[in-house]
């Protein structure tokens, strides 16, 4: 009987809750000299002077300038057509172009000196024009790069005008509106952390609280001049990442450090240098413009997204190519036109944080369906159905040329609303509305599709067989929370006839496992898990022909029964060989090493897809804004482990809420964060929370043998519209159509003061 989609608790959670958890902080590294970076205050300055003589002064300090990092700057690769002038330098040399850019770098013996002696680093600064509005950037009157005449990323510039003029001719309705998908944090609970030593031969040790280390390996050995098979990136626990912890100017001064200084050295940043310094995410101007007929059928579509790539674009500045891909979400939209632009500004550089470009997407499609619902007098439900793609229509081929392997859209959205209760909810909310209180109801509506896995990568995995019977996934994948320990075990284990338990899986570390993709974009077990089952299959191969020779029998008539975890002749079931006794006979023969097997599997893009159903009350008389219910139904189709999903979709739901209601980062108007510890920036707890209703549905992918999509990101995909259109919704009675995110008290109240008027 198979274990997989059984509720299998993390095998990894034992060590985390007894305080055993591996994380960097906390690794003793002999010797290591502490690292502390000067940050400019400034949003926008020219650095007419750096004095560090007091800091050098102190004893055991020294202070490197740019002029003295001999390493190229930081940029984005070239495929993500990013203008190439606009790359960071690892520490700022003639200006500083976001409030938290590295001035110079303090090596002490300990952390308090380090701070001591940055304090006493002197930098001048002549102020320049502040440019954070991504309007203002676009608009080009004050360049960040003058050099290059431009505050546009994109490279070549894209022509902004040119629209078709005729795209919602025949239309009967059409709504628009403008928003912004706010800059956020991803705001880990485990800030970041680097660390590096040089042996005696010149290789190079980096331990990082990254989510890719081989891409780290790779990037690190580019751009320090070493040989890849020299460099060693080693990432252990990590308390949450969300897309954001990668490889950044920070770690690779840190691994530049080591070398120069041929001494072991570690940093690990504050909350406030985590606020400025690790990459926001988000930060999506949306403008949506919808058609179609009286009656609801849903002709043309047109999204504009402006981004705010901040100082030095990078990831962030080529998301909004996944929000164009996924611009027509889960509808059937005959007509879908689609313009991005992506600006500098003075602000902290943007990347992925859960979703990546994916929720701007169906925050825009949501909103607009919302509006035209009530523009049409359609009940957002139905609207939603008439115009989904069909079940029978996969595989379905988008205007924006994604094709979804999978979907039962309007399956879901039935499941959604019979969860809910959904005619009951309106009930309720009719009732409200007669009694006139001041608490209204909100019900709102997400449905969306997302992609995983978007650009098909290829992932590694090798399993062996131990002399004990035991056996050992090296996988490429890293976990920074999904709980691949257990997940992966168990995909093995069902293969091989095991208990979860004798698998153990290694990772992170590029000396132990020699190649891999990492994980991001909801990846690692469909294509991650895939190359473990389909490696443990071949051992399983492997292991049949050892059987064979040792009972003198054809391999193709060795069988292996997994309730036994053994290998006997078929129609015999003894004699037989378990896995601890072939294991043992092949160390004899020296054989064992047959029974080590790797695999590279490339896994095409999935689209998982789910309808969320979020109930909120506003209190119309101070604009709180309180998340009563909210039932989710996302399908990832087939589940591994249930617990693992719906601890992600949890998280993602969290995230999503945080988005709606709470988090956003902001920056007063000389370009410093007001929200750079947690007292200013606001996300929620549990207390702020109500248990999420998860609603399982499958509908397996025929692009892979497991039938797995990604997960990790769908909960907040599907969130942050459900709470968005639930608040408008409670506020339409108001005269409402528009609330600025997160819809927190003061944005809902503004909103209603603005519909009064």
């Amino acid at each position: 009987m198979s274990i997989l989609g059984n509720r299998v608790l993390r095998v990894e959670d034992p060590r985390f809750l007894r305080g055993e958890g591996r994380y960097l902080e906390n690794m003793p590294l002999e010797g290591a000299l502490a690292v502390t970076f000067v940050r400019s205050p400034f949003a926008h300055a020219r650095i007419a002077g750096l004095d560090a003589s007091a800091a050098e002064a102190l004893p055991d300090v020294r202070v490197f300038t740019g002029a003295d990092v001999d390493a190229p700057p930081f940029g984005p690769p070239p495929y993500w057509n990013i203008n190439p002038g606009m790359a960071r330098p690892l520490v700022a040399g003639d200006v500083v172009r976001f409030a938290g850019e590295i001035v110079a770098v303090v090596v002490s013996d300990d952390r308090t000196s380090g701070a001591d002696a940055a304090e006493l680093v002197m930098v001048d600064y002549d102020p320049l024009p502040v440019v954070l509005s991504a309007e203002e950037s676009l608009a080009g009157d004050a360049l960040l790069f003058p050099e290059i005449g431009t505050n546009v990323a994109n490279f070549p510039e894209p022509d902004l005008e040119e629209l078709d003029e005729s795209l919602f001719e025949g239309c009967e309705v059409v709504v628009s509106d403008t928003f912004w998908s706010q800059r956020m944090s991803a705001a880990p609970m485990e800030p970041r952390s680097a660390a590096a030593q040089v042996d005696d031969d010149g290789r190079l040790t980096y331990w990082s609280t990254t989510q890719i280390p081989h891409t780290d390996r790779m990037i690190l050995a580019g751009m320090l001049g070493l040989d890849p098979g020299h460099v060693r990136v080693v990432s252990q626990d990590v308390g949450g990442a969300f897309g954001a912890k990668t490889l950044e100017p920070e770690g690779v001064l840190v691994a530049w450090l080591a070398r120069r200084l041929r001494r072991p050295v570690r940093w690990t940043e504050t909350r406030t240098e985590s606020m400025l310094g690790l990459l926001h995410g988000r930060a999506q101007r949306l403008e949506v413009t919808l058609g179609g007929t009286r009656d609801g059928k849903l002709l043309a579509y047109r999204l504009q997204v402006l981004a705010d790539a901040g100082a030095y674009p990078i990831l962030g500045a080529y998301l909004p190519n996944l929000t164009a891909l996924m611009a027509s979400e889960v509808y059937a939209i005959p007509k879908v036109e689609v313009k991005t632009v992506s600006v500098a500004t003075n602000a902290t550089p943007t990347t992925s944080i859960r979703g990546a470009g994916r929720p701007e997407a169906a925050q825009a499609m949501e909103r607009a369906v919302d509006l035209f619902a009530a523009e049409a007098g359609i009940d957002p439900a139905e609207l939603r159905r008439q115009n989904f793609v069909a079940k029978d229509a996969f595989p379905y081929t988008t205007p924006t040329g994604a094709t979804y392997d999978s979907g039962d859209y309007e399956g879901a959205l039935d499941l959604a609303l019979r969860s809910a209760g959904y005619d009951e909810l309106r009930e309720e909310q009719r009732r409200r509305r007669a009694e006139e209180g001041p608490i209204e109801l909100g019900i709102g509506l997400a449905a969306y599709a997302e992609i995983t896995n978007g650009i098909g990568e290829t992932e590694f995995g090798e399993v062996e067989i131990t002399a004990d019977g035991g056996a050992i996934l090296r996988t490429g994948s890293f976990s920074h929370g999904q709980g691949h320990e257990t997940t992966f075990a168990m995909i093995v284990a069902e293969r091989l006839g095991i208990p979860v338990e004798r698998v153990t899986v290694i990772k992170g570390d590029t000396a132990q496992v020699p190649q891999g993709a990492g994980t991001f974009g909801s990846k690692s077990t469909q294509i991650g898990g895939v190359a473990g089952r389909l490696a443990a299959d071949a051992v399983v191969e492997r292991a049949k022909g050892l059987v064979a020779d040792y009972l003198e029998a054809s391999t193709a008539d060795v069988v292996l029964d997994l309730g036994r975890g053994s290998f006997h002749v078929a129609g015999t079931p003894e004699p037989s060989l378990a896995w601890g006794d072939l294991a043992s006979r092949a160390a004899a023969d020296g054989r064992l090493s047959e029974l080590t097997v790797s695999h590279e599997f490339r896994g095409l893009p999935t689209f998982p897809f789910g309808v969320h159903v979020a109930v909120v009350e506003v209190d119309t008389e101070t604009g709180k804004v309180e998340l009563r219910r909210h039932v989710a139904v996302d399908d990832a189709g087939t589940l591994i482990n249930p617990v693992v999903a719906d601890g992600q979709v949890h998280g993602g739901i969290a995230f999503g809420v945080g988005q709606a209601l709470y988090e956003e980062v902001v920056y007063g108007e000389d370009g410093y964060p007001l929200t750079d510890t947690f007292v200013g920036y606001a996300f929620p707890s549990a207390a702020e929370l109500p248990s999420f209703e998860r609603v399982e549905m499958v509908t397996p992918t025929p692009l892979n043998v497991l039938g797995v999509k990604g997960i990790g990101e769908s909960g907040t995909v599907g969130a942050t519209p459900a709470v968005h259109n639930a608040v408008i919704d409670a506020l339409l009675p108001h005269g409402v159509r528009h609330v600025d995110l997160p819809c927190n008290g003061e944005n809902v109240w503004k909103a209603l003061q603005e519909a009064r008027a």
